[in-house]
């Protein structure tokens, strides 16, 4: 597996099939070896967070410290300790440990692992018993979890798999169901403290080395709950600050963007578009702006963003400001003439417009009665008045007679029938009450 120690997306096998272990699948990390992987828990009480799952009475704890532990799937964000409950297991189970990474084993290394696991099972279940850990388990395809999914049911192996994306998304329902689903939260402040006062306490890590109590708090903020990137930011801040006390321009300066978990197909990605869309729907400028320049900041498509602004216009602020839409079609022609940065301007200024504008969804409801009404009528004949009545012989059809033209009235209306036969009027536009949407038909006499 990989030395470092918080990185779930790091751990690859010897071989596309599988390495095994009955104890810890890797050597003691060399001297030089980075900061995460010299403090690799090697027990559970060394692990850090997680207090329900692993605390006294946690059900994780009680199942791996008994070695009964049932096939699981471990879901949570980088840096939460997914891979390093999987070292745990290896150190302590009895049974052998097998490992493979999502990313180079395929169908065959697979059932080649699954096949071992029966084989030193043996016929009658008396054997060994072994443990498979599936780093990203979300990038196996259904044939891989497939292959997989009969060792799981018999017996033959027991299961851990990682990832960071959503399992009842990316986990195929039947192999999910053979197994026990636990969340892993990101680190509290309290947690990553312990950890980076374990960092430079331990001879493993960085007894050398001081730290400010402006740097302890800056290192906290910048590692958002992620115990990998706490360690990795440490060890680099401390190498800037050259013996010198490590404060918050050495962990900035160690940290070269953001640490922010993003993932454009994934769970982050649908997350904060649903948050950025509810901000803006919900009136509130402040978080529409801050949801925005997070997914930009993050390398979000800008013209995903400008199109869900656009529908947003329609759907949610509608006709209660119909400039809505005018702003945010013209923030997309902004973006497609000036780009990035420059673009965040008018993204940002339309986000504003469409989260201060008044509300109607009235377009949104009269779309939906229409498209109810289409499904209920089929092919509903158009009213003999209002059909085409310029081709040669449509007056013998009686396409066009009793039509009133509006503009022959001084009003510019008259009450004249639109409708097919089944509906009517008012079935399908409910008037909203917010914004300029009252004034728009309030010249027509039935108003």
């Amino acid at each position: 597996m990989s030395g470092q120690l918080f990185d779930d997306e790091a751990t690859q096998p010897p071989r596309a099939g599988a390495s095994e272990s009955g104890g810890p699948p890797s050597a003691e990390p060399a001297e030089d070896a980075p900061l995460a992987a010299r403090l690799r828990p090697r027990s559970l009480d060394e692990v850090v967070g997680q207090a329900e799952l692993l605390g006294p009475e946690g059900p994780l704890r009680r199942a791996i410290e008994a070695d009964r532990l049932r096939s699981v799937v471990l879901w949570g964000p980088p840096g939460t300790g997914k891979t390093t409950l999987a070292h745990v297991v290896a150190a302590t189970t009895d049974a052998a440990f097998t490992e493979l990474s999502a990313v180079t084993a395929g169908v065959k290394d697979v059932r080649r692992t699954v096949e071992e696991a029966r084989e030193r099972r043996g016929s009658r279940g008396s054997g060994r018993r072994t443990v498979l850990f599936v780093d990203e388990i979300h990038r196996f395809n259904k044939a891989q979890q497939d292959a997989l999914l009969p060792g799981v049911e018999d017996g033959s192996v027991t299961l851990i798999g990682a990832t960071t994306e959503n399992p009842t998304v990316e986990v195929n329902a039947p192999l999910l169901s053979r197994s026990l689903l636990y969340r892993l939260e990101p680190l509290g402040d309290e947690d990553l403290r312990a950890l980076v006062e374990r960092a430079l306490d331990d001879p493993r890590g960085l007894p050398d080395t001081r730290l400010t109590d402006e740097g302890v708090d800056a290192l906290l903020a910048v590692a958002d709950g992620d115990a990998r990137v706490v360690l990795t930011v440490l060890e680099t801040a401390a190498d800037l600050a050259a013996g010198e006390p490590v404060g918050p321009e050495a962990v900035r300066s160690a940290l070269a963007s953001p640490n922010l978990r993003y993932d454009k197909a994934g769970d982050a990605h649908y997350d904060q578009v649903s948050a950025f869309i509810k901000a803006m729907r919900g009136s509130d400028p402040d978080a529409a702006v801050y949801w925005l320049v997070r997914m930009l900041t993050a390398g979000e498509d800008p013209r995903f963003l400008a199109r869900r602004m656009i529908i947003l216009a329609g759907e949610d602020v509608g006709l209660a400001d119909p400039r809505a839409l005018e702003v945010a079609t013209s923030a997309w022609d902004a973006l497609n003439a000036v780009g990035l940065p420059e673009a965040r301007y008018a993204l940002a200024q339309a986000a504003l417009y469409l989260a201060l504008a008044p509300k109607s969804n009235s377009v949104t409801t009269s779309l939906r009665r229409a498209d109810a009404a289409v499904e209920r009528l089929g092919n509903a004949p158009v009213p003999a008045h209002l059909r085409d009545a310029h081709y040669s012989g449509a007056s013998r059809l009686g396409h066009g007679e009793g039509y009133r033209y509006p503009h022959d009235d001084p009003r510019g209306w008259v009450e004249q029938r639109y409708l097919p036969d089944g509906l009517e009027p008012g079935a399908i536009y409910p008037p909203g009450e917010h914004g300029e949407e009252p004034e728009i038909g309030a010249w027509r006499p039935e108003r």
